[in-house]
């Protein structure tokens, strides 16, 4: 009887169910609001050992039908097209199926989505979103920025981890009015001055806002976000153009 039992176990556990699912995994990302205020989303992928599902779900967008694609860079940078998805539809939800990337290929993507308000209004972006290796983690740091000259502009500097290592360095300014302003890395410190090592993008005096996505120096050398934190510079924004004299606003980073 014994015996009997033992053998059946055995001989259960050796079956396959032919009916079961393969194996899926799942990643979504946030899709924010770009130039249509209160359209927001998400995409999720999901992968098999065969194929990878791209689904976007929209939520606020207007009627009709919008163009979605997958493109190389980051959303501060932008990029080309590397897939055109599916558009979405009236429902706001689009599904593509993708055969020529892995799902680890394109879940660790230096890329990122948009999707377009229409065909006919291809530079309207509705919602993007970073993917892959461009999503920010939870790693950061922020910096402050005085005032130069009486000028009566401060400011914070933060720098982002991406998950690819790269950095996102958003500078934020009050007390600035309308117009651009250059912003600039620089070697040693705001007491003991160097030279440029890494172009910001310009501040918009509006919004008092700047994002750069910094992947390498301006020598070229590759510089990750790590590198950043025990680097020794400091950040100037300027009022014009760069140079000593115009100096509006700065502050100390990294090791200092």
């Amino acid at each position: 009887m014994f015996t009997t039992v033992i053998i059946l176990m055995t001989s259960s556990g050796c079956k396959k169910d032919k009916n079961s699912t393969p194996e899926t995994n799942t990643a979504s990302y946030t899709l924010k609001v770009k130039d249509v205020i209160g359209v927001t989303g998400t995409v999720t992928f999901v992968g098999t050992s065969t194929t990878t599902t791209i689904n976007i779900v929209l939520t606020g967008a207007p009627s009709g039908t919008h163009p979605a694609d997958l493109c190389s860079g980051s959303v501060v940078e932008g990029g080309g097209i590397l897939l055109a998805l599916n558009p979405v539809d009236a429902t706001g939800k689009s599904t593509t199926t993708v055969t020529t990337m892995t799902y680890n290929q394109l879940v660790g993507l230096d890329g990122y989505i948009k999707i377009l308000k229409s065909t006919a209004e291809p530079n309207v972006i509705l919602a993007q979103g970073d993917i892959g290796g461009n999503v920010l983690t939870a790693t950061s740091k922020t910096y402050s920025l005085s005032t130069v000259n009486s000028s009566g502009v401060t400011g914070t500097a933060l720098f982002e981890r991406r998950a690819n290592g790269n950095t996102l360095v958003t500078l934020s300014l009050t007390g600035a009015v309308p117009g651009q302003y250059p912003a600039t890395i620089n070697v040693g410190s705001i007491t003991t001055t160097g030279p440029v090592t890494a172009i910001l993008s310009d501040v918009d005096g509006t919004t008092g806002k700047s994002y750069t996505n910094i992947r390498s120096l301006e020598d070229g050398t590759a510089y990750t976000y790590d590198q950043w934190m025990v680097y020794t510079g400091y950040i100037n924004i300027y009022q014009t153009s760069v140079g000593p004299a115009n100096i509006i606003c700065h502050g100390n980073i990294g090791s200092n």
